[in-house]
């Protein structure tokens, strides 16, 4: 506490005036600061090089030895410093939902209420369980609900209906984190329970690839919503039937391949994952259902473009957004990647990573569509693009 360290994943948002509040974008802490501007140029030098006497010294006009140490340990009891307190915290064997009470209820009533909802105003409740086999993998968006609920239930209930798996492979879309590949051994939490995260499959997976899978586990999990949606439904459909594990694998950016070109298995990290799960499914006497979190497309001034969004421009997006999902129904990775290569991956299709290595890793030779839409905000500032699918061997 001499020289103290802002935790990553905060965020200050203008209250007006010179005010801000900082506040935990992971939903670890729901503690809110409330802040001067001059407070918040003081928290700059909470580096963990500086030491406190440097910023005493500093800051000795605006603010006296006490009021700083006042700030410090009020940032410590919010868990905003990384220190021994906030360490203590993330070091347990729990995964906290971090989207509970924002994305969806955090209410247990009120969330299966709302699921099941969902099912009834979209694919219609899940029917009579009849193993099959051939069903790999399921791609599902990870929108939240209230934009895009409608479309998750097609692919879980093809999942419920149909996959005899009780261990499921999530392979999910990375936002916070510029490592490719991201794991954690922490099991997931949601109102409705806990998930175990299935250790002897870590285990076995990093023996194949190799070290880096949890360089960036904090950052990169925390905060993430693309696991922890998919989650909240296979909790909700088995909930009472089935006792499940997961393997929750964040996929990060393939940037560098569209880039060039070249396909993500001529990148040494990506083939050596792709053999990696192949290896370890090879070694298991059970099946493995996979679940793709990827959304399509992301357009419109709210993501850098220029200008509201017109008739013409939804309906090139929507036209794409068919030519890509024809090639995974083809399932062919390659085929796959080369429409988002063609158009330089302007439309930010953010499902690219999970996509094209379930394809490549699950085996399968067809896939089928269920659902597809695209919200459109009423502003015309932003559309998020996703699907529904269902793929076999």
């Amino acid at each position: 506490m001499d020289r103290p360290q802002l935790r990553p994943l905060l965020q200050a948002a203008p209250e007006g005036g010179e005010r801000y509040v900082l506040f935990d974008r992971t939903g670890l802490s729901d503690a809110e600061l409330h802040l001067s501007r001059r407070d918040m140029e003081l928290l700059q030098r909470f580096d963990g090089d500086t030491s406190l006497d440097d910023v005493r010294k500093e800051f000795v006009a605006s603010h006296t030895a006490d009021a700083i140490a006042e700030l410090v340990e009020q940032l410590d009891q919010a868990l905003f410093l990384d220190g021994p307190r906030f360490r203590e915290r993330i070091a347990g064997p729990i995964r906290p939902a971090c989207c509970a009470g924002r994305a969806y209820e955090d209410d247990p009533d009120d969330l299966r209420r709302r699921l099941h909802g969902l099912f009834t105003r979209g694919s219609g409740l899940p029917g009579d369980y009849a193993p099959d086999p051939a069903l790999r993998a399921v791609l599902a968006p990870h929108i939240d609900y209230k934009r895009g609920g409608l479309s998750y239930t097609y692919a879980f209930r093809e999942l419920y209906e149909r996959s005899p798996a009780k261990l499921f492979v999530i392979l999910a879309t990375s936002h916070h984190s510029n490592h490719r590949f991201s794991l954690t051994r922490k099991h997931f939490q949601t109102p409705l329970g806990t998930v175990p995260t299935d250790q002897a499959f870590i285990d076995r997976l990093v023996a194949h690839y190799g070290d880096g899978l949890f360089e960036d586990e904090f950052a990169a999990h925390m905060p993430e919503h693309s696991i922890e949606l998919e989650v909240v439904f296979l909790q909700y459909l088995y909930e009472n039937r089935r006792d499940i594990r997961i393997v929750p694998l964040l996929v990060g950016s393939f940037d560098d391949c569209v880039r060039s070109g070249r396909s993500p298995g001529s990148q040494s990290d990506i083939a050596r994952m792709a053999d990696a799960l192949r290896a370890v499914e090879r070694e298991l006497d059970e099946p493995v259902c996979f679940v793709i979190s990827g959304d399509l497309a992301h357009i419109g001034p709210d993501f850098g473009d220029r200008g509201t969004l017109g008739d013409d421009t939804l309906e090139h997006s929507r036209r794409q957004d068919q030519t890509i999902l024809e090639a995974a129904v083809s399932a062919d990775p390659e085929a796959y990647l080369s429409v988002i290569v063609e158009e330089n991956d302007e439309r930010r299709i953010c499902g690219l990573p999970p996509t094209w290595l379930a394809l490549a890793v699950a085996g399968v030779t067809s896939g089928r569509m269920l659902h597809y839409d695209q919200y459109v905000h009423p502003r015309r500032t932003q559309s998020v693009s996703f699907a529904s699918m269902s793929f076999d061997r």
